[in-house]
C-alpha cells in the first residue's frame, strides 16, 4: 500500500506558465494543483504576491498522507483536559484515551518517554517523544539527531506494554520559505542565475529557482492521522492501576515513520493548542 501511495503521489509533472503575462492566473493554477493532490488540505501553498512577472521557475512538491490507527481511540472517552503550555499557562484540549498494548520506552539521557502508535497495516507508525513534566522540550530538541532518534526509538529498546495513552486531538498548519534554510545547508547554485542549471526542465540553462515555499498540515483524531506537506475512563488524577501511563498533556515531538526504510515522512512539535 505504501509503495502504491508513493507511485500515486510522487509523480513528476512539468508545465509551462506565463508568469510575466498571467501572474495571478499562474499562482492560482499552481495552488489548484497542490489542492487536488492533498485532498483539499492545502489550498494555498503560494500566497498572494509570491509570484511576480520576474518569476522564472517554481518547483512544487506535494505529499499527502491519511492513516487509521491500528488501535483506534473511542470517542466516548474523549473529554476536555488541561494542556500545560509552560509552568504558568494552560489551555483546554480534547484529550483522547486508549488502554491497549503499545511499544513504550524511556530515554534517560533526556528524561523522555517514547511511544509508538502503529497505523493499520503496520507499515507506518507515529512515534511520540514526551519529556517528563520537569524537563523542557528544548532539552530534547537540542540533543536530537537522526542517529539518536534511531537509537531512542529502536524497537528492541522499547517494551510492548499495556499502556494508558492520553493524546490530544490536534490540528497543525504552518508555512515556510525554505530558501534561507537550503542556502545554509549548502544549496546555493540553484538560486543564482549564473550557476543554476535546470536544463533538464527548461530549454534555457541559467534559470534559477525563484522561491521554495513549503506548507504542511497535520490532523490527529480518534480514527487516525491526516497529514499533508507542499500527525477505560479518563481521569485527571493518576490512575491506581498497574499499567504505565503516557499522558501527552504538555509539549511533545511527533514523527510519522515508515518501518521498512526507517524514513521519517513527517515530523513536528505540538507545544500549544
Amino acid at each position: 500500500a505504501f509503495k502504491e501511495s508513493c507511485q500515486k503521489f510522487y509523480q513528476a509533472e512539468l508545465e509551462e506558465l506565463s508568469f510575466a503575462k498571467d501572474t495571478e492566473e499562474s499562482r492560482e493554477h499552481i495552488n489548484k494543483w497542490v489542492t487536488e493532490r492533498t485532498e483539499g488540505k492545502i489550498s494555498e501553498v503560494l500566497g498572494a504576491g509570491t509570484i511576480n512577472p520576474q518569476t522564472k521557475l517554481v518547483l512544487v512538491n506535494a505529499i499527502y498522507f491519511k492513516g487509521k490507527w491500528k488501535e483506534q481511540f473511542d470517542k466516548k472517552y474523549t473529554r476536555g483536559m488541561p494542556f500545560k503550555i509552560n509552568q504558568n499557562d494552560k489551555k483546554t484540549v480534547q484529550m483522547m484515551f486508549k488502554l491497549a498494548k503499545f511499544r513504550l520506552g524511556y530515554v534517560e539521557e533526556v528524561h523522555t518517554q517514547v511511544l509508538e502508535l502503529p497505523y493499520a497495516g503496520e507499515d507506518l507508525s507515529m512515534v511520540i517523544l514526551l519529556p517528563d513534566e520537569d524537563t523542557n522540550l528544548t532539552v530534547v530538541e537540542k540533543e536530537l539527531t537522526y542517529e539518536k532518534f534511531k537509537a531512542w526509538t529502536n524497537p528492541e529498546k522499547m517494551t510492548p506494554s499495556k499502556v494508558q495513552v492520553f493524546l490530544p486531538r490536534l490540528k497543525l498548519e504552518e508555512s515556510y520559505d525554505l530558501e534561507s534554510f537550503l542556502r545554509r545547508l549548502g544549496m546555493t547554485d540553484a538560486f543564482e542565475e549564473v550557476k543554476a542549471d535546470f536544463s533538464g526542465l527548461s530549454t534555457e540553462k541559467n534559470v534559477p529557482v525563484s522561491r521554495v515555499a513549503h506548507k504542511c498540515f497535520v490532523e490527529v483524531n480518534e480514527e487516525g492521522t491526516e497529514a499533508a506537506a507542499a500527525t477505560a475512563v479518563v481521569r485527571n488524577s493518576r490512575s491506581l492501576s498497574i499499567e504505565p501511563r503516557f499522558c501527552a498533556d504538555h509539549p511533545f515531538l511527533m514523527f510519522i515513520r515508515h518501518h521498512k526504510t526507517n524514513s521519517i515522512l513527517f515530523c513536528g512539535r505540538f507545544s500549544s493548542p
